[in-house]
């Protein structure tokens, strides 16, 4: 029977295909693959426009037809990630993840996505058809192999999982969702150590339904998301995998939108995963999965595949993918509640947020100058000394050493440091040794002097500091420069993109909680002006002030339920309608105060990753945000990057800087994840 989601209606991007005969099409594959040559437009039109069933069914006429196995002729006529594809497609399901696992436990090491990706996604009944298709296929059972290719808790889970046991009851009990609630928190956060068998009992048996309702729980009475907790307490393949069931429960076609995203993204493809999705859920959830994926990421998934494929695989790939979404942000109502679901999540927990770089214990600032001065004493200079002590020691402790360096000495450090120090080195040195609002302050006035102005260093500093921290870079811009940082950025900049800057520059944005009948209108403001609603309230330029007031001035949290209400009244989400309805700074000024909002390490984690992929670094962002976020949330970033983008942050930098400045990036980054 084909699945369906929601009100029965048929999710998958495959359909049925009418007035069906098994003997013309497995005669027309004949055809297809008779003589020299295939005709492998043929093949890949025919197989990818018939669902697993008549594929069968045409294997099997095949057979009787002409005495030879469908799945070996394809085989031998076709090659590569084409073959892969189009071999997969004519498999059962059940047999197509009995291969996907068999080759993941084979050869030299396991490949342990793979493994995660299947046994956290699958139904009961499909975990059950999985094991019998591996005997069947092999002549083994699927569980003493994964005994034998696995450890620890990770197989623990992975064992539980291939039991096909979880409840299915949607009758839940409060009772039991608080109390297993409860149990999770106290085996992890509350527990020294980590008692991994409570998360493996709960999260391996409990249904899907009642495990939503125990992680809104756990976020009441712990105030954060389970996710924070299961990244804090566990790690390795284990903590891999008890995310991915999370996500799969929360949402599974959010679970696969994000492996496909993955698989694609950046510098070459994860071809095996993007084949194992897209067949394993083209009858399943095809078209959840690319409302999702273009909800999540700006792009559909169709637009993706043609951009980073080619041939007839990409072909194959795109009959699969059944459409293209191309109205970026504009959600269909299965999408716009996990948008909505998104901010609920941003608008209630409450991160801590952790600097890498914090006091030095027994901190002597009498013998820390000592040791600088050594360092730049005489012929050459020990970069190694200074480094371990400038990273080592939180702003305050930096701030004493300068005033003990010069009582000492009768010399200025700085000086001192910029005499000895030369390149990206020395520009993260000395923005370590000022303070946070001096070094804001100097970024920012690089930003504007000279000939043309760096608008993405002004929008990232005053859309991402909050009110403290901008009165404080006012009042460092004004000593240093002899100029208002308002006078400033008026001569240099104009228009609506003066008048935000300039906004955000006062320091003046509220810091109460939320109110709804108040973000109820002020989301009808920022319909209008992005020209979502049929209403007008004003004129044009009255509703633009309103929308700045509104971005500039209203406090996160407020902030928070007008994005909520805003999907609500329109089924868009503002970041996407801001990119599509407006240009230029305004538009990546807006945007940025938006992804400031809903999490700012994620927004800084991109950063970062923008600043080292490809060819060349952009240093000077890399030391900005190192240096700025190093004492206040450098550690949720380097969380935040890890999930995102599948490698470490302390990797990247690794990888992507040398010498003395890649050991002090790597200092202040504090650890590899």
């Amino acid at each position: 029977m084909a699945p369906t989601g929601k009100a029965g209606r048929y999710r998958g991007s495959v359909k049925e295909f009418p007035n069906f005969n098994a003997s013309q099409d497995a005669e027309a594959l004949y055809n297809a693959m008779k003589g020299f040559g295939s005709d492998k437009e043929a093949i890949l039109d025919l197989i990818t426009s018939r669902n697993n069933k008549q594929r069968i069914e045409i294997s099997q006429a095949y057979k009787s037809l002409y005495g030879k196995d469908l799945i070996a002729d394809l085989k031998r006529e076709l090659t590569g990630k084409f073959e892969r594809l189009i071999v997969g497609l004519m498999r059962p399901l059940a047999y197509f993840d009995a291969k996907e696992i068999k080759d993941a436990l084979q050869g030299i090491g396991t490949d342990e996505k793979c493994l995660i990706e299947i046994l956290a996604s699958r139904t009961n009944q499909q975990i059950h058809n999985l094991v019998e298709a591996y005997r069947d296929a092999y002549e083994r059972e699927l569980e003493a192999d994964v005994l034998g290719d696995t450890s620890g808790h990770f197989k623990k889970m992975l064992v539980v999982l291939l039991q096909g046991t979880r409840e299915e009851d949607d009758v839940v009990s409060e009772d039991l969702v608080e109390q297993d609630a409860k149990d999770l928190l106290e085996a992890g956060d509350l527990k020294w150590g980590t008692d991994e068998a409570q998360f493996i009992y709960i999260l391996g048996n409990r249904s899907k339904q009642h495990l939503r309702l125990v992680f809104d729980e756990y976020l009441k009475i712990s105030g954060k998301p389970i996710e924070d907790s299961i990244r804090g307490e566990l790690s390795g393949d284990i903590e891999k995998l008890m995310m991915a069931v999370v996500k799969c429960i929360r949402s599974t076609p959010e679970y696969f939108a994000e492996r496909l995203y993955k698989a694609m993204k950046g510098l070459g493809t994860k071809d095996n995963t993007l084949i194992r999705v897209m067949v394993s859920r083209s009858e399943i959830d095809m078209l959840d999965i690319r409302e999702v994926f273009r909800t999540k990421y700006e792009k559909s998934l169709h637009s993706m595949i043609k951009d980073d494929t080619s041939g007839e695989y990409k072909k194959a790939l795109l009959k699969l993918c059944g459409g293209d979404d191309d109205a970026a942000g504009e959600f269909f109502p299965e999408a716009a509640q996990v948008a909505y679901r998104m901010w609920e999540l941003s608008a209630v927990a409450k991160v801590e947020l952790r600097g890498t770089v914090r006091p030095a214990a027994d901190f002597n600032a009498d013998g820390d100058a000592k040791v600088l001065r050594k360092a730049m004493k005489g012929l050459g200079t020990d970069e190694g000394a200074i480094i371990d002590v400038v990273t080592q020691r939180s702003n305050a402790q930096r701030q004493e050493i300068l005033r003990t360096y010069k009582s000492h000495f009768g010399r200025d450090l700085m000086a001192d440091l910029k005499s000895e120090l030369s390149g990206s080195l020395a520009k993260l040195i000395l923005g370590l040794m000022m303070t946070p609002a001096q070094f804001d302050a100097k970024q920012l006035k690089k930003a504007m002097e000279g000939a043309g102005t760096d608008e993405n260093i002004l929008i990232e500093i005053l859309a991402t500091r909050n009110n403290r921290e901008i009165q404080a870079i006012n009042e460092a811009y004004k000593v240093a420069y002899h100029k208002s940082l308002e006078d400033a950025l008026s001569s240099d900049t104009s228009g609506h993109f003066k008048r935000i800057l300039v906004s955000l520059a006062l320091g003046n944005r509220d810091e109460g909680g939320e109110d709804l009948t108040r973000a109820h209108e002020d989301a009808k403001v920022v319909a209008e002006s992005l020209k979502l609603s049929d209403v007008s309230s004003g004129d044009s330029t009255s509703l633009e002030t309103r929308f700045l007031s509104i971005l500039c001035t209203r406090s996160y949290p407020h902030l928070r339920r007008v994005f909520q209400e805003f999907i609500k009244m329109t089924n868009h989400d503002v970041a996407h309608t801001v990119r599509k309805h407006m240009s230029g700074d305004v538009r990546d000024a807006f945007v940025a105060i938006v992804r400031s909002v809903k999490d700012k390490p994620a927004f800084f984690a991109d950063k970062l990753y923008d600043s080292m992929k490809g060819i060349g670094t952009d240093e000077r962002t890399l030391t900005r945000i190192m240096v700025s976020r190093s004492e206040i949330d450098l550690l949720n970033i380097r969380r935040v990057f890890k999930e995102m983008h599948e490698k470490s942050l302390h990797h990247m930098i690794e990888k992507d800087t040398s010498g003395d400045y890649c050991k002090a990036l790597l200092a202040i980054c504090g650890g590899d994840d």
